[in-house]
């Protein structure tokens, strides 16, 4: 609860010298029915859980794999990663746009914004689009030159720039015990690195898109934050305006690497299974902004973070599975760090904050005392 509904609370001007019903003691039916509604709210309250962790997941994961496919596969043979960043930002709007013009008519889209594109809005997200177009594609430049089993580690210091950012940019200060855990984090990284150069499997590049990732998603959730009233905090406007800056940024980027040549002499250029697979890539892009919003809603912020820590290593041993790869000791102990040191800056973050929010509704409940007192 904000600050704000704090103070609203305390400054109602409800009576309360009114009087209080005694309620009469349950009848032992009246107990069992009440019993009963519990218990069946409580299993719906987890299969909404499930529903929830389970959307996460499959979409997490599934669009991780398919993207590492279309960037690497000797299948596709595809050398243009910006091309197909680009195409997957296009199936964002173009999604965007069908269910913005459905939004009257199906009951289900409702809450989302009709499609319409303000130039003037455009230009006020466009700093945080550009952090939107770095953060993809050193994201899927990071998946392409690193394993997918490494790629969770590769590009796991997010939490370590957005506490060096915060601090640089906000002004914010991080405790002791957030910091002992990015040094955890950062041991894990380091030693990730080790092993992985250790099993000849390690790309430097991969690692360095790896570090620039970390940067601009940190940067990126700094920029939402100030960007996000621009589109009156409706975080589907966002993506709407997002996407549609990165479709128009990247095509000079793909003039100036040379991918253009590249794509139209493509031999599968005109392949339907290749254009299932892109279009499915883009799908799963836009439906991670749903599945992630509905996991927050249905468990709360700390319960993703570990729900998306938890996802990270079973996605991690999946690879290592499907990719028949071997790794040493060190290199699991290397994962262990960075998935410890992730959920337990998470756990030591929520906690702080609740104590501060704790700290403020008791320093305002003061000031109000001393008030009536005076």
């Amino acid at each position: 609860m904000s600050n704000t509904t704090y103070a609203l609370l305390n400054n109602s001007t409800d009576n309360i010298d009114v009087a209080i019903p005694v309620k009469e003691p349950l009848s032992p039916q009246s107990s069992s029915v009440t019993n009963t509604t519990n218990v069946d709210t409580l299993r719906k309250n987890y299969k909404q859980i499930a529903i929830a962790v389970a959307l996460y997941w499959s979409v997490s994961i599934t669009m991780v794999f398919l993207n590492k496919y279309l960037l690497s596969s000797k299948d596709v043979k595809l050398d243009a990663p910006l091309f197909i960043t680009w195409y997957q930002c296009i199936v964002t709007v173009g999604i965007c746009a069908i269910i913005g013009n459905l939004n009257k008519r199906v009951a289900a889209f409702s809450g989302f914004p009709s499609f319409n594109i303000d130039l003037k809005i455009a230009r006020d997200v466009l700093p945080l689009s550009l952090m939107f177009v770095a953060m993809i594609i050193f994201n899927n430049l990071t998946l392409k030159y690193l394993t997918v089993s490494f790629y969770m580690v590769g590009r796991s210091l997010t939490t370590v720039a957005n506490v060096v950012f915060t601090y640089i940019m906000l002004g914010d200060r991080t405790s002791y015990r957030a910091l002992i855990c990015c040094g955890l984090i950062i041991a894990g990284f380091f030693l990730g690195m080790d092993q992985e150069n250790t099993l000849g499997t390690l790309s430097i590049f991969g690692a360095l898109c790896g570090v620039a990732s970390s940067i601009f998603v940190a940067l990126n959730a700094i920029y939402t934050t100030r960007c996000l009233p621009c589109v009156d905090k409706n975080i589907w406007r966002l993506c709407l305006y997002n996407n549609f800056n990165a479709c128009i940024l990247f095509l000079p980027l793909m003039l100036v690497f040379g991918e253009i040549p590249v794509v139209f002499n493509y031999s599968k250029l005109f392949n339907i299974p290749f254009w299932i697979a892109m279009t499915a890539a883009g799908f799963l892009g836009f439906s991670m902004g749903y599945v992630t919003g509905y996991q927050i809603k249905i468990t709360s912020p700390l319960t993703h973070n570990v729900s998306g820590t938890a996802k990270s290593y079973v996605q991690t041993l999946m690879a290592v599975v499907i990719y028949s790869e071997t790794k040493t000791m060190l290199w699991w102990i290397s994962n262990v760090f960075v998935l410890g040191g992730s959920g337990l800056f998470a756990q030591v973050r929520a906690k702080e904050m609740k104590q501060n929010h704790n700290s403020n509704k008791s320093t305002t409940d003061n000031t109000n005392g001393n008030s009536v007192k005076a």
